[in-house]
């Protein structure tokens, strides 16, 4: 008996282990259709990209034979080694700036009581909505040749052989990247210290620890998981980053991968889809290893709670006068994320060609470059294709995240499975995200390349991830009683996601709406590759305006779109505070 009764025991599990495995397998209808539906959209470009690198291509487009070469003169390169460490060190010399500013900033907003912190938070939304192109723009009108920074610097020490600063360089690259990356390293960070007890850092300071030795000893220490993760995060950010490198780096001759692939993919002559492939490729597995490896991070991070109930208590601490330092250096960060970019880009767009900060400039100020943007043609054209861009795009996402993230979270049968395929685009830097789609359009047998149809579908699967996270955490909040209460008064499935959950989530999803169109708006590197004529965007043409040496129309074109910007950032802000949803 006693043996029977071990192995009933041991059984037990192994049945409950096949139970759950047989459930985990089950999938039902809907998620199946829309699984296939997502995996029509992801697989394609994934595909063609890797083909493209190990196949020589025909002149219609179509894979030959297979071949290494790629890859062999891709290694035995001496640019490719190059490129490489150019772009290690420029990631990972931007995530300390950025790091650097966005820790200042959250220390001072969430631990002490710093007059006026409560407006960084909006700053910090505010920037978002300045297309990354336009601010990389406004930073080399400052630091230009004949910048005001140059001229300034020049007044004090006299005229030399050149400038006394080149932005085009890599400590130039480094600088417009990480004050770029600021404001979302602040918003980020915020989080981990708001989630932190700060009785801890108040038991230092009550034992005589001075304020520099309890951020070093307790405040660093509790956050370091999160401080890890967040340079792993913005290096990511900064390693597949496209519109610094193409702007600054190429002028400098400092090439990083994300460049080598646009200049592979789109020379004056014919495209060489192998070689891109290839770039595409490697880029691609770099970015996967550091996301295990940041989602490793992420794993451990339960060392280091610290909330336990009772004990949590967000408290500041008071400054006394040197909160006006503190007050001092907010204000410093903020005149450089935003006031100085968008003053020169002002500046600029009301002078008839630029020509420097000076104080004959002002004298010859005109709205003619306005006049040439709203003209009929093709700016208000590239205007009126972004906002249909941008509405497309959000509203594709949002409502089919937030039915795939109902699917995950009430764990319907394959739910979990929908979970994990909206996440991959999460792996493709934009610039390579680019070069797939634009295998797969070109070799459609619908004439897709070129339309704006194609960017709206390349859109919709780059940043269906952020809908999903947006969508997901909606619904955790929703407790099933409130369905359950729906499916047993008779209402079915499709009922209780209409009338029930969508109400119900709707603020997080009309904040879900409108951060995809921001994102959307003022991404470069993504629809570069795609747009043809009669597709122009915003984002794209100032990219062209800049290079064809246009600097005061890019400059009205941008103060324009920036304006209409900053009311869609303003709206994200005031819905997210308004319904305590995570910036």
């Amino acid at each position: 008996m006693a043996v029977l009764d071990h192995a009933d025991a041991s059984a037990i599990p192994a049945a409950r282990r096949s139970r759950g495995l047989g459930e985990r397998l089950r999938i039902s209808p809907l998620v199946a259709v829309l699984g296939a539906i997502l995996l029509i959209l992801i697989l394609p470009p994934t595909i063609y990209l890797v083909f493209t690198s190990f196949y020589t291509t025909r002149p219609d487009g179509s894979f030959d034979q297979f071949t290494l070469k790629y890859y062999q003169q891709l290694f035995s390169s001496p640019y490719f080694a190059s490129s490489l460490w150019n772009t290690v060190l420029y990631s990972v010399g931007s995530a300390a700036v950025a790091i650097v500013l966005g820790v200042v900033q959250a220390l001072i907003v969430e631990r002490t009581n710093t007059p006026g912190r409560q407006y960084v938070f909006l700053s910090a939304v505010i920037s978002l909505g300045i297309p990354h192109v336009l601010y990389v723009v406004a930073w080399l009108l400052l630091l230009g040749r004949t910048g005001p920074v140059n001229a300034l610097i020049e007044h004090f020490t006299g005229p030399g052989a050149g400038p006394a600063l080149n932005v085009y360089s890599m400590w130039g690259m480094i600088l417009v990247e990480g004050v770029g990356f600021a404001p979302l390293t602040f918003l980020l960070m915020s989080a981990v210290l708001r989630s932190t007890d700060a009785s801890f850092e108040e038991a230092a300071l009550m034992a005589g620890a001075g304020p520099l030795k309890t951020f070093r000893s307790i405040t660093l220490r509790l956050g370091l998981p999160g401080v890890l993760a967040l340079m792993l995060l913005i290096g990511i950010r900064a390693f597949e980053s496209f519109e610094v490198p193409a702007l600054v780096g190429l002028a400098g001759n400092v090439t990083v991968l994300t460049t080598n692939i646009y200049q592979s993919s789109k020379n004056t002559g014919s495209v060489n889809f192998g070689e891109s492939g290839a770039y595409a490729v490697c880029l691609l597995l770099i970015v996967v290893v550091l996301l295990l490896w940041h989602n490793r991070l992420a794993h451990h991070a339960h060392q280091f709670q610290t909330i336990t109930g009772k004990g949590y208590r967000p408290r500041v601490i008071d400054l006394g006068r040197w909160r006006y330092a503190t007050a001092a250096v907010l204000l410093i960060i903020f005149l450089l994320a935003i006031v100085l970019p968008v003053a020169i880009l002002v500046f600029t767009s009301l002078l008839p060609f630029y020509e420097g900060l000076t104080w004959e400039s002002f004298g010859r100020f005109t709205l003619d470059n306005y006049a040439v943007i709203l003209a009929p043609g093709s700016f208000r054209d590239s205007i009126t294709n972004t906002l249909v861009l941008g509405i497309a795009t959000s509203t594709l996402v949002v409502p089919f995240a937030a039915l795939c993230a109902w699917l995950a979270v009430r764990r319907y049968p394959g739910g979990w499975l929908l979970d994990q395929i909206a996440m991959v685009p999460l792996v493709f830097p934009a610039i390579v995200m680019s070069v797939a789609f634009l295998h797969v359009f070109v070799n459609l047998p619908i004439p897709l390349y070129g339309t704006l149809l194609s960017v709206i579908i390349a859109s919709a699967v780059r940043y269906l991830p952020y809908g999903m996270r947006y969508a997901y955490a909606g619904v955790l909040q929703i407790h099933t009683d409130l369905e359950d209460a729906a499916t047993t008064s008779g209402a079915g499935r499709a009922f209780v996601f209409v009338r029930v959950v969508l109400p119900l989530i709707g603020a997080a999803l009309v904040s879900c709406w409108l951060f995809i169109f921001l994102l959307t708006v003022q991404s470069v590197a993504l629809p570069l590759l795609l747009v043809g004529p009669g597709t122009e965007l915003i984002a794209v043409t100032l990219f062209d305006l800049w290079q064809n040496g246009q600097i005061t129309e890019l400059a009205a074109m941008g103060v324009l779109w920036l304006s209409f910007m900053l009311v869609v950032s303003a709206c994200f802000f005031f819905t997210t505070r308004r319904y305590q949803l995570s910036t």
